[in-house]
């Protein structure tokens, strides 16, 4: 099974960059602007919900450790997003996975792009920018 892989460094501390990678308010910082928290999963909304990405938090250890499963998406059902984060000289070494994809499809490589940028994104909002999120309400990205 493929998996996109990044990895970056923040010049912030562990404990600043994870509520961006485990809360709906840290997503909506840096990925996307229509997120919402029903009961305990956070809801993704793209393309005025055309398409929405379920994720429930399988993983909690502040401030090293969010593992995400997700429950939505045709190819992203089953998938998992996993942030790990180590304290560096400089700050945080932020490696993050989207793992367990069916196949390497173009969608894949699709995403492999875009998460290259949303760590981009993340890194901006920890570091105290406000780029905000990539993709605005309708799904479009900014």
């Amino acid at each position: 099974m493929p998996d996109i892989k990044h990895s970056i460094q923040i010049s912030a501390t562990p404990e600043q960059v994870y509520p961006l990678a485990s809360t709906a308010q840290g997503f909506a910082q840096w990925w996307a602007a229509d997120v919402t928290q029903p009961a305990d999963t956070v809801d993704l909304g793209f393309f005025n919900r055309a398409t929405v990405y379920r994720l429930k938090l399988a993983l909690e250890q502040p401030p090293g450790q969010a593992e995400w499963v997700c429950e939505s998406g045709d190819e992203w059902s089953g998938t998992r997003i996993a942030f790990r984060l180590e304290a560096t000289k400089s700050g945080t070494q932020l490696r993050f996975t989207h793992g367990g994809w069916r196949t390497e499809s173009d969608y894949f490589l699709s995403c492999n792009t875009t998460w290259g940028e949303l760590m981009f994104r993340l890194k901006a909002a920890a570091e105290g920018n406000t780029p905000g999120p990539l993709f605005s309400r309708d799904g479009m990205a900014y």
